[in-house]
């Protein structure tokens, strides 16, 4: 490979790294947005463990686990612990090759840093669905030993070249392969761990318990699109200047008119301008085209992410009828927008057919369904051994005191607010 080419590549590819990285201060901002005040400063504690575990379980066996360089077509492969380089990629740089395999286009190793910042957001996902009463230990634990054994099982399936892959199964950047598994994740993480008390009265009515701060959510939202540019766009897999500007253009269409339509829906539903449902919406669209934005016209992508946005407010009073209590809505954008992104490479862009369809269909189904029982059987050991949810005493204290013996906000920041909002 040219010399410049490679340069071209592995640069766009550790910029894209870079903006993946960005994507976990987005969640961070979102949900700490999303939660009461007296639970930040946990919601911030996750998201900073998450991105330290994430990399350290995808160093020890994630990666090869999900990359084995074997078992082509199968169901699991594992190439060995840690990412020491195999002896014939070693060959192969010695003969001047510089990519991963005979035609890669960029080095081993930014091969590991990219796929290691895609792992930890299936736990970011998670984090907000249980946000404001789960043990912090125990999801700890859950996101260790799910990121390092779940994600990359079922990663493989596709990404390392498993049964899926030989089926024709397609997910370019992982409307299911992140999204989708994380959203099952905290489906079964939910179920166990209950709702928030007072969330749903005994009258069957449903309080709402609102954020403490939608500018904080927004500005997540808006780090999360910024840093999808990375998400999609390194997904090209190279610097192509074709298929990295299609998938920014399908991106960017996508999200807006997730937003549009969103906030369409939401008003319908609710007579209100909700910011959450907007912000939401964008978020939807954005997991939406995640499957198959390189295969798309801008057409069809403002297609598919008009469909996500009109999903999230139908999704999330499904959610809250069933008593499935999710405070930052992360089921509905990452599970249910996820499965309709996938499925739309089998209506929309260049493998539409009844076929691909079929084939996405059952693909999205095998891997949401082994995401959810691993999660539901992780998490149910965790709730008889060491317990999953902190007591009514501690949740209503707010986690922030009660695990973490601080607060988010000191009384004197507090108070200049109120005198500044006085004025």
């Amino acid at each position: 490979m040219d010399q410049a080419l490679f340069t071209a590549n592995n640069v766009w590819m550790l910029v894209a790294t870079v903006l993946v990285f960005i994507m976990h201060l987005g969640f961070s901002a979102l949900e700490a947005g999303f939660v009461q005040k007296k639970n930040v400063v946990n919601i911030l504690f996750k998201n900073a463990m998450i991105i330290a575990i994430g990399l350290l379980t995808y160093f020890i066996c994630g990666f090869n686990l999900m990359y084995p360089g074997m078992n082509e077509g199968g169901f699991f492969g594992f190439a060995g612990f840690g990412i020491a380089m195999p002896a014939d990629n070693l060959a192969a740089y010695a003969e001047g090759n510089f990519g991963i395999y005979a035609d890669g286009g960029y080095t081993y190793w930014t091969d590991f840093i990219f796929q290691a910042m895609f792992a930890a957001t299936a736990a970011t996902i998670v984090s907000g669905a249980v946000a404001e009463r789960i043990k912090l230990e125990s999801f700890l634990l859950f996101s260790a030993i799910f990121v390092a054994i779940s994600y990359p099982i079922t990663g493989m399936w596709k990404w390392g070249a498993g049964w899926l892959d030989a089926a024709g199964f397609y997910d370019f950047a992982g409307s299911t392969l992140v999204h989708a598994v994380g959203g099952s994740a905290a489906l079964a993480a939910v179920i166990l761990l209950g709702a928030r008390k007072g969330k749903y009265q005994s009258n069957g009515s449903i309080k709402p318990i609102p954020g403490h701060s939608m500018p904080l959510a927004a500005i997540g939202v808006f780090l999360l699109w910024f840093g999808w540019y990375g998400f999609n766009g390194g997904s090209v897999l190279s610097a192509d200047p074709v298929g990295v500007s299609l998938v920014f253009v399908t991106t960017s269409l996508a999200a807006a008119a997730g937003a549009v339509t969103s906030f369409i829906a939401s008003y319908a539903l609710f007579k209100s301008h909700d910011l959450s449902m907007v912000l939401n919406g964008v978020l939807g669209g954005l997991v939406g085209i995640t499957a198959g934005a390189d295969l798309m016209t801008p057409l069809a992508a403002v297609l598919i992410g008009g469909v996500a946005g009109v999903i999230i407010p139908f999704s999330v009073v499904f959610f809250d009828r069933i008593k499935i209590d999710d405070p930052v809505g992360a089921t509905s954008v990452h599970l249910v927008c996820g499965i309709w992104g996938t499925l739309a490479v089998g209506i929309f862009g260049s493998k539409a057919g009844l076929g691909q369809l079929w084939i996405q269909l059952y693909g999205t189904l095998a891997v949401c369904a082994f995401s959810f029982i691993f999660a539901f059987a992780l998490m149910y050991i965790l709730k008889v051994t060491i317990g999953i949810r902190v007591s009514e005493e501690e949740e209503l204290k707010g986690l922030d005191v009660a695990e973490h013996d601080m607060n988010a906000y000191s009384e004197s920041v507090e108070q200049s607010a109120y005198q500044l909002s006085v004025k």
